[in-house]
């Protein structure tokens, strides 16, 4: 039996018109579509009359199917003969499993193409009217995750994000907001530095709130925000009470003080 093939597509932040025309491409071939629990149900739709659809979303302490056996799945499917996509929310190869994944494939001989999504990092802050880059406030930015892995410290060079990056962008990091925020100001970060975390980005339930890294873990604490977020930090969040266009009334509490 000939082999299937694996199309690993990012499916963008959130809002559904954010997907790329060939992630959509891919969707209305496929006889099999992953997805995880950050894609919008509204794109499911867009798979093919008889598709057959499987869930394997992640949340911290909650893996409703291990990613061993999402690569067993996908290289079985594919052995099997069938067209399948790995349906990621963002891009698939930023913070995802897409690498385990198509690396899995690599090792058992099957053909597999990637496909790039917007990922939330960007796309959200922009929602919110924030610029990760400008002329004048930030020539850098660095990606950064926020998340513990198997209960292990957080392996990032805090002292160069610190001093040597304009603008930080934290995905996963609401948990471990408040030691984020410790480990900058310790690093030599100003504690006046703006923050915004945005929850939910690009979607109608998007929530944006404004701190510095002073304040921001409380006033996350007092709005209630949780993941999925993501935290920026730089000056370009000065920005947003005048760029946003796409959540018109920030919390009044969390403007930068």
């Amino acid at each position: 039996m000939k082999k299937g093939k694996v199309y690993i597509v990012g499916a963008g932040p959130g809002d559904p018109e954010l997907i790329t025309l060939k992630a959509m491409k891919c969707l209305k071939r496929a006889d099999i579509i992953f997805y995880d629990r950050l894609v919008n149900p509204e794109l499911l739709k867009y798979g093919k009359e008889g598709a057959e659809f499987i869930y394997c979303g992640k949340a911290t302490g909650d893996h409703c199917i291990s990613q061993e056996t999402i690569n067993q799945l996908l290289v079985e499917k594919s052995l099997a003969g069938e067209t399948v996509v790995c349906l990621k929310g963002g891009d698939p190869f930023i913070f995802g499993r897409g690498a385990e994944e198509a690396g899995a494939l690599a090792q058992n001989g099957i053909e597999f193409e990637i496909v790039p999504g917007i990922t939330s990092g960007i796309a959200a802050p922009a929602y919110a009217g924030i610029p990760i880059t400008h002329r004048e406030l930030s020539q850098s930015f660095a990606v950064v995750t926020g998340h513990c892995m198997n209960g292990k410290p957080i392996d990032v060079n805090w002292f160069y994000l610190a001093r040597g990056v304009d603008t930080i962008l934290v995905y996963m990091g609401i948990k471990n907001l408040p030691y984020i925020c410790s480990k900058l100001k310790s690093c030599g970060k100003n504690p006046a530095t703006p923050v915004a975390v945005i929850q939910q980005g690009t979607t109608g339930d998007q929530r944006t709130v404004i701190g510095t890294l002073e304040t921001i873990a409380g006033i996350v604490e007092e709005n209630q925000l949780s993941n999925p977020a993501v935290i920026i930090i730089g000056e370009v969040v000065k920005l947003s009470p005048t760029l946003s266009w796409f959540q018109k009334n920030i919390i009044d509490k969390a403007l930068i003080r």
